[in-house]
C-alpha cells in the first residue's frame, strides 16, 4: 500500500506542478511579487497536504522562536525533493538559490523565473558565487530571504559535501545574518526511488549566526558540524557512526 500511495503522489507531483505553473505564470503577468509568493505557497500546502494523505508522511518545525527579524539568509540541508516544496511554508517571502537547469524546463522553468530565482551556473566556479552575491543583494534589498542549500547537491542520508561560501561571503558583504536549518526528509524522502516512508519529517531551525569579520570557510565548518549534528541525531546512531566514518565529501572546487 505504501508503494501504491508513493506512486500516486509523484504522479499528482507533476500533474500539479505543471498545470499550477501555466496557472501560476498567468497570474504573475498581473501580480506583484509579494502577491506571487502567496501563490508560491498554496503550490506547496497542496502537495503536502497531498503526501500526508497518500503517503502518510507529516511533518513538524522545530526552533520557529530562532527567526529573527527582517530578512536574512538560510541555509538549509539539501537530502529530498521534501524541503524544496516545504521551504516556502517554513520561511517568509523568500527566493531561491538553484541551478539554471531548471529554468529550461518547460512550463515548470518559466515559473521559477517569475518567481525571482537566483539562477547560477554551478560549473562556473568563482563566477557563480559572484552571481549568487550580486543578485542576493538585490533581492535582499527587496525584502526577500535567500534559500541556500549550501551542499549545492543532494546528498544521501548519513552523507554531506564541504559547503559552497556563496551564503556566508553574501551574508559577510550585506551585514545579514546566517540561519542554518537541519531536517531528516531524506530518511522518509530518499533523493532516489518512488518509495515515501510514513512518519513525522522534523525540520530543526538553529541559531542566527552573524557572518561579519568571520573567516567564511571556518564559519561554514561550523554551521555544517551544527546541521549533521542534528541531523544525525534525528536519524539515530548508526547514520551518526556513518558521518563519522564518511567524514564530509567534497572536492577543491570554491563552490557557490
Amino acid at each position: 500500500m505504501q508503494l501504491i500511495g508513493s506512486l500516486v503522489f509523484t504522479a499528482f507531483l507533476f500533474l500539479w506542478t505543471f498545470f499550477y505553473s501555466i496557472f501560476f505564470v498567468i497570474a504573475c503577468s498581473l501580480l506583484p511579487f509579494r502577491r506571487r509568493f502567496v501563490l508560491l505557497r498554496v503550490w506547496a500546502r497542496v502537495l503536502l497536504t497531498a503526501l500526508k494523505w497518500t503517503c502518510r508522511l507529516d511533518y513538524r518545525i522545530e526552533g520557529l522562536e530562532n527567526l529573527p527579524a527582517d530578512n536574512h539568509i538560510a541555509l538549509w540541508k539539501h537530502s529530498s525533493s521534501w524541503e524544496t516544496i516545504a521551504m516556502s511554508l517554513v520561511f517568509p517571502r523568500q527566493v531561491w538559490v538553484l541551478k539554471r537547469e531548471l529554468t529550461w524546463v518547460p512550463v515548470v522553468g518559466w515559473g521559477i523565473r517569475q518567481a525571482h530565482a537566483i539562477a547560477i551556473d554551478r560549473k562556473s566556479g568563482h563566477s557563480a558565487v559572484g552571481q549568487v552575491i550580486a543578485q542576493g543583494k538585490e533581492r535582499l534589498a527587496e525584502g526577500d530571504w535567500i534559500i541556500i542549500f549550501p551542499e549545492g547537491t543532494r546528498m544521501a542520508a548519513g552523507q554531506t559535501r564541504r559547503y559552497g561560501v556563496s551564503g556566508t561571503l553574501l551574508a559577510a558583504e550585506t551585514g545579514k545574518l546566517l540561519v542554518p536549518v537541519a531536517h531528516n526528509a531524506g530518511t522518509f524522502w530518499p533523493r532516489r526511488g518512488l518509495l515515501k516512508k510514513p512518519g513525522t519529517i522534523r525540520v530543526v531551525i538553529g541559531k542566527p549566526v552573524a557572518a561579519a569579520g568571520r573567516d567564511p570557510r571556518q564559519l561554514n565548518q561550523e554551521i555544517q558540524s551544527w546541521v549533521e549534528a542534528t541531523v544525525a541525531q534525528m536519524q539515530g546512531p548508526e547514520v551518526a557512526s556513518s558521518q563519522m566514518n564518511s567524514g564530509t565529501r567534497g572536492d577543491n572546487r570554491r563552490d557557490a
